[in-house]
């Protein structure tokens, strides 16, 4: 039998795991570390040294564990968080800590279209977009704060492409992981090849700062004697390139055709599809490149996704946490309990969960309406529940609309797809059919299928190691509940709410 070891570094902690051909997880090592720090208020850093001492240590820890299996190992990949950024000089020293995806920072308030962009993106109304990714971009933000630090730096790369050179030597990443503010044409899967792109002017970075880029499935070195001795990988192992954390869950969760969507319920819960057709599931808002080669993952994100859950269980959790440390189990299984005593629809409370709001919302505020004197904490938990399948639910109808596309099954990932009530709340809010992975660690294996597709194929791999556990059908009378509330009330919510979410941010926004 053989194997392949994976590692998935997020923003809370770096998982080792090691699967083999089957799919079958035989071993996982999690390394946990404070997601991030805030030396100013919006700030979001890591020292980027953190993620591959975090990479050795599980890395030797699974090897300790699996002397035999480890001798099998015939590739090893990396998944990572997106929009993460590492500046490095020309030996891939870390000149900085790593800016994470959390980060808020802006630069000063600029235009950098010439003449012609203003008129354009004027008429696409897309002009005051372009300049606020202007101001997020971290080049952008560098330059005019530490310009010192700009001046020292050789390369711009994500986490995922850090990682890589760590372990390769090589200024190098996959077309998969090109997520974030960087001026990547998303259509072509490469960077510009015209010098005077709005691209590189709207994101600030130099092409020579940037690293080379291959499909995801490519050998791009092998282990040296000297990586084999910090990692404990054995050297001569091949290296081999994935994607993006959320695209191996997409394509870990066994979603490779445009019939089906990938539910991601992280910090960040999104919808995903893959699809060898371009197209934007918001306007000039580009897909994102699919693990799969020369395909693409047209996503829709609620930025706050299963973040509410824990904001939850730390402003009103207290006696769910208590009961959960002396039960020595995690506080979401408790609340999971509300689940099973409130109805579908939590009796008209109902949730928009716009905490961040979305890129074609910018004005948009979270609300919770229709409480009545009956109303619980369960309640609550449920409709935040509900609140964000609705919202995943919104964006699968802009997906399907722009794709001209009909979405027949969902695939689920992330830590709320453990609770099977959650599952089957969705497949009734959907009135589709849930497919569970028999594995929750989804994006894991979507690098693993990498390192085997490398050696055979993408679709020999996929088809010998995606299985799934339990498939979840819609209960027909709680889908006609949800159906009739998305229709005539989460649908409206916005639109109803948008003069005044606008006035409450000009009352109350203090960022410039």
């Amino acid at each position: 039998m053989e194997f392949a070891l994976s590692i998935d570094c997020g923003t809370q902690s770096l998982r080792a795991l090691l699967f083999d051909e089957f799919g079958n997880l035989h071993d996982m090592v999690k390394i946990p570390y404070t997601p991030y720090y805030s030396p100013n208020p919006e700030w979001a850093e890591q020292d980027a040294n953190i993620y591959w001492q975090s990479l050795c240590k599980a890395v030797n820890t699974l090897k300790e564990r699996n002397k035999e299996k480890f001798k099998k190992i015939i590739g090893v990949s990396i998944t990572t968080q997106r929009d993460t950024a590492v500046l490095v000089d020309e030996n891939g020293v870390p000149l900085r800590p790593a800016i994470i995806w959390l980060d808020q920072r802006k630069s000063s308030y600029k235009n950098p279209l010439n003449f012609f962009e203003n008129i354009a993106f004027s008429i696409i109304k897309m002009k005051e977009t372009a300049i606020r990714i202007y101001r997020k971009s971290r080049p952008n933000w560098i330059k005019e704060n530490e310009p010192e630090i700009w001046d020292k730096t050789h390369k711009f790369l994500l986490l995922s492409g850090y990682l890589l050179f760590k372990l390769t030597g090589k200024f190098i990443d996959s077309t998969a992981s090109q997520i974030g503010h960087i001026p990547f044409d998303y259509k072509h899967q490469r960077w510009p090849k015209n010098k005077n792109s709005w691209r590189w002017r709207v994101f600030g970075v130099e092409r020579e700062k940037l690293p080379e880029l291959v499909p995801p499935c490519t050998i791009v070195g092998k282990i040296s004697k000297e990586v084999a001795s910090q990692t404990g990988i054995p050297e001569g192992t091949p290296i081999i390139t994935s994607g993006s954390d959320k695209g191996c869950e997409t394509i870990g969760s066994g979603c490779t055709s445009s019939d089906c969507a990938s539910l991601s319920f992280g910090t960040t819960a999104t919808i995903q599809t893959t699809s060898k057709k371009y197209f934007e599931p918001i306007p000039f808002i580009p897909p994102y490149p699919a693990v799969i080669p020369n395909a693409y993952n047209p996503e829709i994100e609620i930025f706050r996704g299963y973040w509410l859950v824990k904001w939850f269980i730390k402003e009103f959790g207290e006696k769910e946490l208590e009961l959960s440390e002396k039960l020595n189990v995690a506080p979401e299984i408790i609340l999971n309990g509300f689940l099973d005593n409130i109805p579908a629809g939590s009796e008209g409370l109902i949730l928009h969960p716009m905490w961040t709001p979305g890129l074609d919302m910018p004005n948009a505020r979270g609300a919770i309406i229709g409480f009545s004197d009956y109303h619980t904490k369960g309640h609550v938990y449920r409709a935040i529940i509900e609140g964000i399948n609705f919202a995943l639910k919104d964006g699968m109808e802009r997906i399907e609309k722009r794709g001209k596309i009909r979405i027949k099954k969902l695939t689920v990932s992330g830590g709320g797809s453990q609770s099977e009530k959650i599952c089957q709340i969705t497949a009734n809010m959907f009135n589709l059919p849930v497919y569970k992975p028999k594995t929750h660690e989804t994006s894991g294996l979507g690098a693993a299928l990498c390192v085997f597709g490398a050696h055979s194929t993408i679709d020999e791999a996929i088809n010998n190691m995606i299985h799934y556990s339990k498939v979840f059908y819609p209960d027909k009378e709680e889908a006609e509940i949800y159906n009739e509330l998305y229709k005539k009330a989460y649908k409206k919510i916005y639109s109803s709410l948008r003069n005044i979410y606008s006035n409450i941010k000009k009352l109350t926004d203090n960022n410039d």
